[in-house]
């Protein structure tokens, strides 16, 4: 009877052991994954992680906050930037695309086109005077430019016969006869280069004769 008591003292004492060390191994699970999780919740406290919400979609744009950020960080523009800066910058640049597509969409469609080429870029900006005058110095491939003809250039009608008398008084005016000095002088360079002219072609004439003997 004693040794079985001591048995059943033994079985029980190994059973405890057992339990023991599975709720020590159960813990100790449990805490390396609460240690693991620490740090990528909100504020580090070991909540649960939620999924990463980006500036630009914070911000309602569709710019990239970020990149525009790492952008301005890497230029060395200043020393310190602002929170705020990619996001006012982003907003800025997605409103001129916003307002220059629509532009040029309208002018696609204005000359019965389905895409947007430099052309209509080009008419978008011109035509616009704000985005003109933002633009003014800058150069578009493959754009062109605005159709224009001067004034002075399109004939004017229903004068009658006084327009041409006009004209030509206003050519005389502004293109006045040559002298006789200016002719004398444009007959004598006109000589001179037929003489010069009449002298090489003897020259070769010689030469020819010269070869033909040989």
């Amino acid at each position: 009877k004693q040794k079985t008591a001591y048995e059943i003292a033994q079985r029980l004492v190994g059973s405890e052991m057992c339990i023991r060390d599975r709720y020590q191994r159960r813990v100790h699970g449990e805490l390396i994954k609460q240690m693991s999780s620490v740090g990528k919740g909100k504020g580090g406290r070991g909540k649960a992680t939620s999924k990463a919400v980006s500036r630009s979609s914070k911000a309602g744009l569709q710019f990239p906050v970020g990149r525009i950020a790492r952008f301005l960080k890497q230029g060395r523009y200043a020393e310190r930037i602002g929170a705020g800066a990619p996001v006012y910058m982003a907003a800025v640049l997605e409103y001129l695309c916003a307002e220059v597509l629509e532009l040029a969409g309208n002018a696609a469609r204005d000359n019965k086109k389905t895409r947007i080429v430099p052309r209509h870029i080009q008419l978008a900006i011109r035509n616009d005077e704000e985005l003109n005058k933002l633009m003014a110095n800058t150069t578009i491939a493959s754009g062109g430019v605005l159709p224009n003809i001067h004034s002075a250039l399109i004939p004017k009608k229903g004068k009658g016969e006084e327009e041409p008398s006009q004209s030509l008084d206003q050519f005389a005016h502004h293109n006045p006869p040559p002298s006789v000095k200016s002719c004398r002088i444009q007959l004598q360079r006109k000589e001179e280069r037929c003489l010069s002219l009449l002298s090489l072609l003897q020259a070769l004439m010689h030469y020819r004769e010269i070869i033909a003997q040989l």
